[in-house]
C-alpha cells in the first residue's frame, strides 16, 4: 500500500467515507489529502487497495443526518400537565 491505511485519503478512509455518505462502493483513494492531490480509480489500485477501501466501507457504522425526516416530537399528555 502507498501510504498508511488510515490516512485522510487512503482507500480505508474513501471507503469510510463513501459508505458514511450514502454512496456506493467505488474503490478510489489520494495520493495525498483528499481532493487535493492524485487520485487513484480502481483500474490502478492494487488488490490489496481495493481490499482497504471495502474494509473501510464495510466497518463504517455511522451514516450522514441529511435532516431529510423530522419527527414528531412527543405527543403531550394534558392530562398530567
Amino acid at each position: 500500500m502507498r501510504q498508511s491505511d488510515r490516512r485522510h485519503g487512503s482507500p480505508y478512509d474513501r471507503g469510510s467515507a463513501d459508505r458514511y455518505y450514502g454512496r456506493p462502493a467505488n474503490p478510489h483513494f489520494y495520493a495525498g489529502d483528499t481532493y487535493s492531490s492524485d487520485r487513484f480509480d480502481i483500474h490502478t489500485m492494487t488488490q490489496e487497495e481495493i481490499d482497504e477501501y471495502h474494509r473501510g466501507y464495510n466497518e463504517e457504522e455511522g451514516q450522514k443526518d441529511w435532516g431529510g425526516e423530522e419527527t414528531d416530537p412527543e405527543p403531550i399528555n394534558w392530562s398530567e400537565v
